[in-house]
């Protein structure tokens, strides 16, 4: 071998080496709705002070970032059938909302020219495949979106995957009220978590009429009236209890029902246009408006207060308008919208600086949202749009509680009363619409642990019941979820590790 081949092969394996060096170097990441709630609120007449621009926080290691791909495509009829054959007398074995993003494995024509597409898709049983009409289908998914969804943040963002200083945790939780959190009841809930897989209570610290759990700056600056009735003294104590008992602590923060802070504003309440009254739901509270930036910063300061002694994570409930009857009530209501923003331009937007904000303090953030979310084309005129709020939040906490869904919903009769059929065909839309995203939020449901007479046709929750719904999650590859119950008692027997 004369040296010019000697030379070249030292070059390719030296080029070899380097490369195999970097790829070990750059190693991929690791993995990482509320009974008694009503539906949709918010606004100033005044001009609003213009928030300050936040700055980006620590950030950790990100997930990968799917390419596209060119063989996907969007449903774009509302609800389509996944057929057995290319046929449409072809037995249905599953059907995709509209939006949904299926990967197509084949193309066919039929003896009518119409054009098929086999496809792969998600369900109990695994990935599984049928056939769809592509006549019900775009390659574009901006295609299927309004003028007010076309203008939201889609694109990947540089979401924290973990701080190392506030692991992440595989959430099994329980919502607690300010009262339990300041009694012998907490003390009880620790205690039924060491005999349960429970790792997470769920703790008001800005609860629905807006009081603090404990006394905030935060509020003596915009909402003096929410520290009066703060019953933990002693909020360093009351964390290491929480801590020493392992419990991994998330603060809700009712974001924009909030009767306390609009009475000492009452300017920024959402009021009826006629008559200028106070807009309320069935529970008489008065909702703030959304756009508010004041309201983001005093929410955004007590969730740093939170943060600061001890909560891990964040989670912001209410975070939209009120029920509006799918809007049919905003001509009459002034949201007192000076910006002229959309609703889910104003959600989104308020979750972005949140995230803004709160990253430097290492504190993940979740949001709240209506079960039934997941699972429609557009934000239910309540600024919730799932892709808008899941690209933003680390964590996306659909109410998947079967008895606030109308009877009909997923072709059921009464869905209280098929708490796993109800929770699945939520959970299995949930997982799809994130697919349209490329930096998703980990979905963690809220479930219910509670009866609900009020519905005509219900059954009595208990153990079973919560088990067929964790049950449901589980098929559809969601291992995280919240129970709620108003007076925070809880079906043990389907909990215990």
């Amino acid at each position: 071998m004369n040296k010019n081949k000697v030379l070249l092969v030292v070059m390719v394996a030296l080029a070899i080496v380097g490369i195999i060096a970097f790829s070990r170097q750059v190693s991929p990441p690791t993995s990482a709705d509320k009974a008694g709630k009503q539906q949709v609120s918010q606004d100033s007449n005044r001009e609003d002070k213009e928030t300050e621009q936040p700055k980006g926080g620590q950030e950790g290691k990100l997930p990968e970032t799917p390419a596209k791909d060119e063989d996907v495509v969007y449903i774009s009829a509302s609800k389509l059938n996944i057929r057995q054959d290319a046929k449409k007398d072809a037995a249905i074995v599953d059907s995709l909302i509209k939006g949904t993003a299926v990967k197509v494995v084949e193309e066919k024509i039929d003896e009518n020219n119409a054009t098929w597409y086999k496809i792969s898709f998600s369900s109990s049983k695994g990935e599984e495949e049928g056939w769809i009409a592509a006549d019900f289908t775009v390659k574009d998914r901006t295609e299927l979106l309004s003028e007010e969804l076309k203008k939201l943040d889609y694109s990947p963002q540089n979401k924290t995957y973990e701080y190392p200083n506030n692991p992440r945790v595989k959430v099994k939780g329980i919502y607690v009220t300010i009262y339990s959190a300041s009694n012998s009841r907490l003390d009880e809930l620790i205690e039924m978590s060491k005999r349960t897989k429970i790792n997470a209570f769920v703790i008001d610290v800005k609860d629905d009429n807006g009081y603090m759990l404990f006394q905030t700056k935060a509020a003596d600056k915009y909402s003096p009236d929410a520290n009066a009735k703060a019953p933990i003294k002693d909020i360093q104590a009351f964390m290491k209890k929480l801590k020493d008992n392992n419990i991994y602590a998330i603060a809700r923060i009712v974001s924009f029902k909030d009767p306390t802070y609009t009475k000492h504003h009452p300017d920024r309440a959402i009021v009826y246009r006629n008559t200028g009254k106070p807009f309320t739901n069935r529970d008489g509270l008065i909702w703030a408006s959304a756009h508010d930036r004041d309201l983001w910063n005093y929410n955004i300061e007590v969730a740093k207060e939170a943060v600061d002694v001890g909560f891990n994570e964040i989670q912001f409930d209410y975070v939209r308008f009120p029920a509006s009857n799918g809007g049919k009530l905003d001509k009459e209501l002034d949201y007192r919208n000076t910006r002229g923003e959309s609703k889910p331009e104003t959600i989104q937007n308020y979750l972005k600086f949140a995230r803004e904000q709160l990253a430097p303090k290492q504190a993940y953030i979740s949001a709240d949202i209506y079960g039934l979310v997941g699972s429609v084309a557009d934000d239910m005129a309540l600024g919730q749009y799932w892709e808008a709020v899941s690209n933003i939040v680390d964590y996306v906490s659909p109410m998947m509680y079967p008895s606030h869904y109308a009877n009909g919903t997923y072709g059921l009769p009464v869905p209280d009363a098929y708490p796993y059929e109800t929770v699945y065909n939520c959970a299995k839309d949930s997982v799809n619409r994130n697919k349209n995203i490329q930096t998703p939020a980990t979905i963690r449901p809220w479930i219910q642990d509670f009866t609900a007479p009020w519905v005509k046709g219900y059954i009595k929750y208990g153990p079973k019941e919560v088990e067929a719904q964790i049950r449901a999650l589980e098929e559809n590859g969601i291992d995280e979820f919240m129970l709620w119950n108003a007076g925070n008692k809880y079906s043990e027997e389907a909990l215990r590790k």
